[in-house]
């Protein structure tokens, strides 16, 4: 079907792109963008809520259900579980359904792992639940990014993609907040399970009203329907040309894609971007910070905080520093470039993960729990980390739950010594640098390096193969941390992070350059010949003066001689 103008009086204008007309549009985009973006953003709020609610719940079901460390691993692992799933199939069905269709799916998910949670009677449904809901993560971990970024105008693309880390982050933070409040509820954690459903059904309500993917559309063949949606993303006032431009652009980048496979992967050029890619996935999990968002409640019941309530309390600041530093990585990462602050972001996780461990000398000990006999454990926060041992603070001493011995037996540590409190303190203050220092950098950078490093054609197919490290990663995180915590210690674990993270900043330093002020198409040359990746400097911004015949430089000059200048200092 061909388009004609006479059809749409309203789009009627200037037949050329001028720079008024994008500047317009920039600085007031259509209202209907907003509405698109917050319902499907909706996604990663579920995303983050169902991730982090489980830490606040765990604090409750496990003394309630009396689980073991491996029981409790694969409550949490579940949702991880399901997501290794979700996220490899919804990329295939997204291209055969559509994007809409997988969001409506996954919002189904959403509401019907919530209500498996809800009403769970034992252990093997609420892992049941938790897988649901995992696939439900998954789909909308990628879905999400991928529908908007192909409705969004280009000019706010990267600032609307973005929206999904902070509803992420969000949804964390309201997963503290609800766990906290119904911290003494009877079957709080039951109410805190079955909020999560609402969101789902908000986004289904949405969903009549948002559309589907131009790029979508135009493989159907329907260049009529994807035109009329990018004239409702743009504008009216937006000329007809910057329509048309899109869709060319759409149309090259479809071309481009169908003549690729995964064996292209195999090629040199493609697969040192894929190594970079996959590494910095991996690192991001083996940081150890889901671990500190799926247990931080029992990290800090661990490090001598009073009450259940109170964990979660201070659990609630963990993931209000994540959401807040998230918002500043957003606002200077195109400043300060991708490689410093990912240093940065390494070596402050470092001094945050020793700082966590010598804390957790001062209160639990380093001490492996695989103790005999309770009595063994001089020290309540070891004592609470064996699930068959209570602590009794009138005689300070550890005995098994079912001790008829004493009459006051508790989980919880209430720190008495100066060298406790201290080291409870410690903790909290080390938790919160080490979780900022991870959302300024590592939690947000290797998603954005992953969408630049690759060309057009095998984006989507190197984007799936790092995702899906990212999510197998997670999963051996967080099924092995409570069982290391017994085996290597609190802090033996806390320190074998830190190994990890030293040998991540080494291959930043070697192996990941800087592709701030680059063109998508000349950062692929950063990976062309043999040796490391050319460790970049930022593009300078050339000096314009008053000859115009001096003052011209095209982006391929630039690029080119920021090649010459980098190649000089490879190692």
């Amino acid at each position: 079907q061909q388009y004609n103008a006479e059809d749409h009086p309203e789009h009627s204008g200037s037949s050329s792109a001028t720079e008024g007309n994008i500047d317009t549009m920039a600085a007031r985009p259509p209202s209907f963008v907003f509405f698109v973006v917050f319902c499907i953003t909706i996604g990663g709020l579920l995303f983050g809520y169902d991730t982090g609610v489980i830490s606040g719940a765990l604090v409750v079901i496990k003394d309630e259900w009396e689980l073991s460390s491996t029981q409790q691993e694969f409550i949490v692992a579940g949702t991880t579980l399901g997501a290794i799933v979700g996220g490899l199939f919804s990329g295939y069905f997204a291209d055969r359904w559509g994007r809409r269709i997988i969001t409506l799916i996954s919002s189904l998910v959403f509401i019907f792992g919530a209500l498996l949670m809800t009403f769970s009677t034992g252990y093997a449904m609420l892992v049941g639940g938790r897988v649901v809901v995992g696939l439900g993560v998954g789909a909308a971990s990628m879905v999400v990014p991928i529908y908007i970024g192909e409705l969004a105008p280009k000019e706010l693309r990267g600032r609307l993609v973005t929206l999904n880390v902070l509803a992420i982050t969000g949804g964390q933070l309201i997963a503290y907040l609800v766990t906290w409040a119904l911290a003494d509820v009877h079957n709080g954690w039951k109410w805190a399970f079955a909020i999560s459903a609402f969101p789902a059904a908000v986004q289904l309500c949405c969903l009549p009203w948002l559309p589907e993917s131009p790029r979508v559309l135009l493989q159907r063949g329907q260049d009529e329907k994807a035109r009329k949606i990018l004239w409702r993303i743009y504008g009216t006032k937006i000329a007809e040309s910057i329509v048309d431009d899109e869709l060319e652009s759409i149309h090259r980048s479809m071309r481009t894609e169908n003549a690729t496979s995964y064996r292209d992967l195999l090629r040199k050029t493609n697969l040192k971007p894929l190594i970079v890619a996959c590494v910095l996935q991996l690192m991001q999990q083996f940081s150890g910070f889901n671990t500190a968002i799926y247990y931080s409640s029992t990290i800090l019941k661990m490090a001598g905080f009073s009450t259940t309530k109170s964990a979660t309390q201070f659990s609630i600041a963990i993931a209000a520093t994540n959401m807040v530093m998230t918002l500043v990585a957003i606002s200077i990462i195109d400043r300060f470039g991708r490689r410093k602050l990912m240093l940065v972001s390494f070596t402050g996780m470092i001094i945050g993960l020793i700082l966590l461990g010598v804390a957790f000398i001062f209160v639990v000990g380093l001490v492996k729990i695989t103790k005999d006999t309770c009595e063994e454990y001089v020290k309540c926060g070891a004592c609470a980390l064996d699930t068959r041992c209570n602590w009794s603070p009138g005689s300070s001493i550890c005995a098994f739950k079912k001790s008829s011995l004493y009459d006051d037996l508790t989980d919880i540590c209430e720190s008495k010594t100066g060298q406790e409190k201290s080291g409870t303190w410690l903790a909290l203050a080390s938790l919160i640098f080490y979780v900022a220092m991870y959302a300024v950098g590592l939690g947000n950078l290797p998603w954005l390096i992953q969408s630049e490093i690759f060309g057009q054609g095998i984006r989507s197919k190197a984007g799936s193969i790092a995702t899906a490290t990212n999510w197998a990663s997670n999963f051996i995180v967080s099924v092995t941390f409570l069982t290391m915590t017994l085996h290597i210690t609190a802090s033996g674990t806390f320190w074998l992070y830190a190994g990890i993270m030293l040998l991540g900043l080494l291959f930043v330093f070697f192996m990941v350059p800087e592709t701030k002020g680059l063109k998508l198409e000349d950062v692929q040359k950063l990976f062309v010949g043999n040796g490391l990746p050319y460790r970049t400097q930022t593009v300078a911004t050339p000096k314009i003066n008053n000859d115009n015949d001096n003052s011209r430089s095209t982006s391929s000059e630039m690029a080119n001689g920021l090649l010459r200048e980098s190649g000089e200092s490879n190692l």
